[in-house]
């Protein structure tokens, strides 16, 4: 186990947060789940220069760490909008309209899965499922679960938070 970190990409101090983190693991490979999710809430995402220092301090090929960023819904390897819409395209939801609500998603903002609108505003994106078959369709935004959804509501949810 080293006894100091690798030096981080940058001189910002939220990376003081994320050595942190890997400090109180030990520098295992064990803590990389945690050490990602300390590097998603301090900076937004995951750029290369995050997975590659996360990669180093512990001690796990950059594959390995890249694998583990892009299999997890939860992590984004781009920076995000200021509001986060997740469709679930599960196969309860899929059946019941999900397609519908992303095509009028695109329509009215302009936007696709994995992107984010040029203002910065909304960022899309599509799970495999939200673990809520009850109420498929559904989808989050800003982490709240809406359910029986259709494309009018969804397209009205978005829109009541850029208000």
């Amino acid at each position: 186990m080293p006894a100091a970190a690798k030096s981080p990409p940058s001189e910002d101090k939220r990376w003081r947060i994320v050595t942190g983190t890997m400090r109180r693991y030990g520098f295992s490979p064990d803590a990389l789940i945690e050490t990602l999710h300390t590097v998603q809430e301090s900076f937004g995402y995951l750029d290369e220069d995050a997975l590659q220092f996360v990669a180093e301090n512990l001690h796990v090929p950059p594959s390995r760490v890249y694998g583990v960023a892009t299999f997890y819904n939860f992590f984004n390897l781009k920076p995000q909008g200021e509001h986060h819409c997740v469709v679930c395209m599960g196969t309860a939801c899929y059946i019941k309209g999900a397609p519908a609500i992303l095509e009028r998603l695109h329509h009215d903002f302009d936007i696709a899965p994995g992107e984010t609108t040029p203002d910065n505003r909304v960022s899309l994106t599509i799970a495999r499922c939200l673990g809520a078959c009850g109420l498929a369709p559904a989808a989050t935004l800003d982490g709240e679960v809406a359910g029986k959804l259709d494309p009018n509501t969804a397209v009205a949810k978005v829109e009541a938070v850029l208000k």
